[in-house]
């Protein structure tokens, strides 16, 4: 390694040529951040390689490169910062605390079962979108929080007004503890799964991002085809009729 510095610091050629070579690393590097990177791991990776560039740079005293780097380090920083923004707020989310009714969770009854499962394939049946979310231990308080307060007792028709295409919270998601429908109007974090379909909606990945960061269980119906999934431990399946939906359901609350 010593031979390798020693001979570019004396040859002029080989580091001007090198120098250009960084130059055209850090361009492309910013070009593909700007593009594709979404992950903390590949943002890490990409760090500890600039570290040794930026080492190396300074090491034979390349006129250009070690000049432009420690600001490129900056900026780096900060686009770190910005497209980890999404990971970080759901590193945060997940490690809230759980509230003190996870020893006191709430159950539903079967009717009150039987009404989702109702609504939902009507709505399903008229084309109607939905996103209902029913809570187990994890609290869902934070989102209801910031969502329209209803506290209302669960029927098929209520479910039904609340997504109709003309309601204002048709757009919003409904969460559902125990018998009581808690708030509708209530939004979540989208998921950053790249595995999903890109012609997935932003219901169908606001309802896998909310079952990624807690115990909940979302029910989707597209607005688009009807369709009718699932989501749950960051997972979406589809369900095709009635009797699937509440045996979903009840594997998921409890018989």
């Amino acid at each position: 390694m010593e031979n390798v510095i020693k001979f570019f610091q004396e040859n002029i050629v080989a580091r001007i040529c090198v120098d250009a070579y960084f130059v055209l690393i850090i361009v492309s590097l910013l070009v593909y951040l700007a593009i594709r990177i979404k992950k903390i791991f590949v943002l890490t990776i990409i760090g500890i390689i600039l570290g040794i560039v930026s080492w190396f740079v300074t090491a034979v005293n390349l006129e250009i490169s070690k000049y432009i780097y420690p600001a490129f380090f900056g900026s780096y920083l900060i686009i770190c910062v910005v497209i980890s923004t999404p990971e970080i707020r759901k590193l945060m989310d997940t490690n809230r605390k759980i509230d003190q009714r996870a020893d006191m969770l709430v159950s539903s009854t079967q009717s009150t079962k039987e009404a989702i499962a109702d609504a939902v394939f009507h709505m399903s049946s008229t084309k109607v979108g939905a996103l209902i979310t029913i809570e187990q231990h994890n609290s869902l308080d934070q989102y209801a929080e910031r969502a329209i307060q209803l506290n209302s007792d669960i029927s098929k028709e209520l479910l039904e007004q609340i997504f109709i295409k003309d309601s204002p919270l048709h757009d919003g998601g409904v969460i559902i503890r125990g018998n009581k429908i808690v708030c509708a109007g209530a939004y979540y974090v989208l998921t950053q799964d790249e595995t999903l379909d890109k012609t997935v909606g932003s219901r169908h990945r606001a309802g896998v991002g909310i079952s990624e960061i807690t115990d909940s269980l979302t029910i989707i119906v597209s607005e688009e085809t009807g369709a009718v999934h699932v989501a749950t431990a960051g997972c979406m399946v589809a369900i095709d009729n009635k009797s699937a939906l509440l045996e979903y359901i009840n594997l998921f609350l409890g018989r």
